[in-house]
């Protein structure tokens, strides 16, 4: 997708390790200049410097988006710098408690709701109103499977995801008026050095190889493996680029044939 993205500007939230870079680096691949965003200021500056490495311009800043004033602050910051915003992709989340809910009740659910679903509908509130001024732009949800199978003890992450899908719809019947498309990727797991590790230490506890845990996990995926950080973040750029400028409010699946939807 090289020069699909030539002359925007993107911002990318949770642009940590992982998911967030690669989407990061492949906005900048596309061409776009980005704006990378995060808690952790350390890990942003990180990814700035190799989206300059590419030849793109960036900016980190660190962000919290529970802080509608650090949303606000992050656009402003991207206007300032850039003069103008087309792309947001929101990639930060929180699992919340990995506990049952009658073990943990709803207030152990917050954390989750207040960075998947209001944290990033506030960003992407100040984020649609500015692409709306220019005469359009894009937003991408990062979304999950598990929204659509929730496992054991995740509840609070599934229902925060399926919450966040509801209001994406929402942003996307009302975005399209004035030229804001609104549409989410939904990854199952996602083949990294976060996921590598989790295989390892499983294999260890089991007496199994990590080979072998991946492979039981691969084979009920149709393509039979797990797909990698930089395949899903190509989906991402996809519906961020005017190649999908006919696709908006819909949820893409990127789990290797793992579910159906």
């Amino acid at each position: 997708m090289s020069g699909d993205l030539a002359g925007r500007v993107a911002i990318v939230s949770g642009a940590g390790p992982g998911l967030g870079r690669s989407v990061a680096l492949l906005l900048a691949e596309a061409g776009a200049d980005v704006v990378v965003a995060a808690r952790d200021a350390g890990r942003v500056a990180a990814v700035a410097a190799e989206v300059e490495d590419t030849g793109r311009k960036a900016l980190a800043v660190r962000s919290d988006i529970t802080v509608a004033a650090d949303c606000q602050a992050l656009v402003d910051a991207t206007g300032d710098r850039f003069g103008r915003l087309d792309v947001l992709v929101n990639n930060a989340f929180a699992m919340g408690p990995m506990a049952a809910m009658l073990e943990v009740g709803l207030d152990g659910w917050r954390e989750a709701m207040d960075v998947n679903l209001f944290g990033t509908m506030e960003l992407s509130l100040a984020a649609a109103r500015v692409m709306a001024e220019a005469g359009g732009g894009s937003i991408v949800m990062v979304s999950s499977q598990a929204m659509r199978r929730s496992a054991p003890r995740r509840g609070a992450y599934a229902a925060s995801k399926a919450a966040l899908l509801a209001a994406t719809r929402v942003l996307a019947n009302e975005g399209g008026r004035v030229g804001v498309r609104v549409n989410s990727v939904v990854p199952g797991q996602i083949w990294g050095p976060a996921l590598e590790q989790f295989y390892a230490d499983v294999a260890r506890r089991r007496g199994v190889t990590p080979e072998e845990v991946y492979d039981e996990i691969a084979k009920d995926m149709a393509l039979r493996r797990i797909p990698t950080a930089d395949e899903v973040a190509e989906a991402v750029v996809f519906l961020a680029s005017d190649r999908a400028r006919g696709i908006t409010g819909q949820a893409l699946d990127v789990n290797a044939g793992n579910w159906w939807h």
